[in-house]
């Protein structure tokens, strides 16, 4: 098992053996990325819903105002969960540092369930007025809470359980899931909204959705209280019984002053990726329809498809960033962004559907450069002991301030600017940032995360690797 060396010439130098590696069961591996990202695409599920049923939610709920206004309102109750991530950050990080990855992670997925739940739940506002916006507002704040202890627990645990040379392909499953979940939730969405009359889907039919929730939940919750305990945070359970407790518990606010150069780092990486993702999924349907004026099956098809196309390339990135490493993928999507967003934009507004399809397809490709890479990249930015904390406060502090804002803000910058390439000069800046924090990474594909000796397939892998930084000291101290 792991010793928590920082890296692996330091864990040579303090003679490093065969038992202090960690040999990953590949079965558990398996079950653990397949629970996480089935809770991420449970929590996708959700935004794809809402996204797509952004101007009926506004109709529903917001029934007295313009049809601008009901759409910026409807985002505007969609950006007030994120609002509340960085709460849930801080609470369940250190919780899940504390008392273990998988025991945190079935929490938030029960409230996530909850939260989704209830908005299938809430009267229209013709019924009950004001509260109904209300109550939608609780139950998306419930949501937001609940997330901000998701994405970097589950990003988390499947980094802990990968092997070395595999962390990339299998963290980006965790993204293969979000996709997923999306598509699942604009698929039921799009399939109620051609076969359903309109009034039908005002009435009841929007709530449909939501109300499965409840069902993908238990199921999801059960996985996880199945799964074992990350072999790296045992290894950090072990050292800190070893040692009686005589390092004394850094409080978040330490932990925000001493992790400062990760977490900026951490915050600029979420930004880049959090706006490309909440572009194109969350604000992309209603852009295409209310924005362009295409029909409103049409923008949610042409959203679709995208989707589906990405999420073998995710696959494929994670996959290729273990051979080329993390810094160049992600460097190669934010320069994409900042040189391609603007023709994207102005192909999407054409109206020729073809060039519409062209426009979406560079914008989801070059996202993918980070879907694919991020799962991996992140958590390695931080030590065992306070990997769960320090991911989940920098992801949710970004997401909230540039990530669950961008559909709000765009849909404001449009209508206010009377400018539709807006969402295109914010992402350039999202561009701009995001390349200029890959340039302060160091890179850390096929090597241990940090606080962790090797983490390796097979006990014959274990002895060759032994072998191998046993030949380059011997190499070292002759040269």
């Amino acid at each position: 098992m792991s010793k928590g060396t920082d890296t692996t010439h330091s864990a040579t130098a303090s003679g490093l053996t065969v038992d202090d590696i960690t040999v990953i069961d590949n079965k558990l591996l398996k079950r653990a990325v397949g629970a996480a990202a089935l809770g991420n695409a449970m929590e996708w599920f959700d935004f794809g819903v809402y996204s797509y049923l952004a101007v009926i939610i506004g109709q529903v709920f917001f029934a007295d105002a313009s049809a601008a206004a009901q759409l910026i309102a409807s985002f505007g109750t969609f950006a007030a969960a994120f609002l509340v991530r960085p709460i849930g950050g801080m609470v369940f990080g250190p919780l899940g540092d504390r008392i273990g990855r998988q025991k945190v992670l079935a929490l938030t997925m029960i409230m996530m369930s909850i939260g989704t739940f209830c908005i299938g739940l809430i009267p229209s506002y013709a019924s009950i007025g004001i509260a109904a916006p209300i109550l939608l507002l609780l139950a998306r704040l419930l949501q937001g809470f609940s997330t901000g202890g998701e994405y970097g627990g589950a990003a988390t645990f499947i980094a802990e359980y990968s092997t070395d040379k595999r962390r990339g392909f299998m963290g980006s499953f965790l993204e293969f899931g979000t996709l997923g979940g999306y598509l699942l939730g604009a698929s039921l969405v799009t399939a109620m909204i051609a076969f359903l009359p309109h009034q039908t889907m005002m009435d009841w039919g929007w709530r449909v959705p939501f109300f499965l929730a409840a069902p993908l939940g238990l199921f999801g919750l059960y996985i996880r209280l199945k799964l074992e305990e990350t072999p790296a945070f045992k290894d950090h359970m072990d050292k800190r019984e070893e040692m009686e407790h005589n390092k004394p518990r850094l409080s978040v606010w330490q932990m925000l002053r001493d992790q400062r150069k990760p977490l900026l780092k951490c915050i600029g990486l979420v930004l880049l990726f959090n706006v490309s993702n909440y572009m194109l999924t969350a604000y992309m349907p209603s852009y295409l329809t209310g924005v362009m004026g295409m029909s409103e099956l049409s923008g949610l098809m042409l959203v679709m498809v995208i989707m589906f196309i990405m999420m073998p390339l995710t696959l494929v990135w994670g996959y290729l960033t273990d051979r080329i490493g993390r810094r160049p993928v992600i460097g190669l999507g934010a320069l994409g962004l900042i040189v391609l967003a603007i023709p994207s934009y102005m192909l999407i507004g054409s109206g020729n559907m073809l060039l519409v399809f062209a426009g979406l397809a560079i914008l989801g490709l070059l996202h993918t450069c980070f879907s694919g890479t991020m799962p991996a990249t992140l958590p390695a930015l931080f030590v065992t002991d306070i990997r769960y904390s320090a991911l989940a406060i920098g992801f949710n502090l970004s997401v909230s301030l540039f990530g669950g804002t961008t559909p709000l803000i765009t849909a404001w910058l449009v209508d206010t600017t009377h400018n539709n390439l807006m969402p295109a000069y914010y992402m350039i800046g999202a561009g701009i940032i995001g390349l200029l924090t890959v340039l302060t990474l160091s890179e850390t594909a096929r090597k241990p995360l940090k606080g962790s000796s090797p983490a390796v397939a097979t006990e014959a892998e274990a002895h060759r690797l032994i072998d191998k930084l046993r030949k380059r000291k011997v190499k070292h101290k002759t040269a």
